[in-house]
């Protein structure tokens, strides 16, 4: 339970609507992919250790950042919204700055300005819509 409760806590705004329980409701929700805005539905479906599609969450970001999906509909890697979670942390000292793609995670992250850490536990599963 405390697991779920760290996990989306960690994932934001985009699992605000995950919970643990059978009465969780879906909710609606948006994500940064390829520099765009794609929509979600948020399920409540853990999925610990079992995620295959890159999900970031940006722990520390500016504001009006959003979770950023690696794939999406369309995507070959893509399979169905399995997310993988992943947290992006800025390095201390480092002034945050809008990431709105795993490129631009990448980058930030080869630069030294962001530390990316696999989450597992907090796997989940939701569908994205083009």
């Amino acid at each position: 339970m405390r697991k779920l409760l760290v996990a989306a806590l960690m994932v934001g705004a985009l699992v605000v609507g995950l919970a643990t329980s059978a009465s969780a409701k879906t909710t609606k929700s948006v994500l940064y992919h390829d520099g765009g805005i794609v929509r979600t539905v948020v399920n409540p479906a853990p999925l610990p250790h079992g995620g295959t599609d890159p999900f970031y969450s940006v722990t520390n970001g500016v504001e009006g950042q959003l979770g950023i999906t690696g794939v999406a509909p369309g995507d070959g890697p893509y399979h169905g919204g399995a997310w993988a979670v992943n947290t992006v942390t800025f390095n201390e000292g480092v002034t945050a700055y809008l990431l709105t793609s795993d490129e631009a995670v990448f980058a930030a992250e080869a630069a030294g300005d962001v530390t990316v850490t696999r989450v597992p536990d907090a796997d989940f599963r939701c569908p994205v819509q083009p």
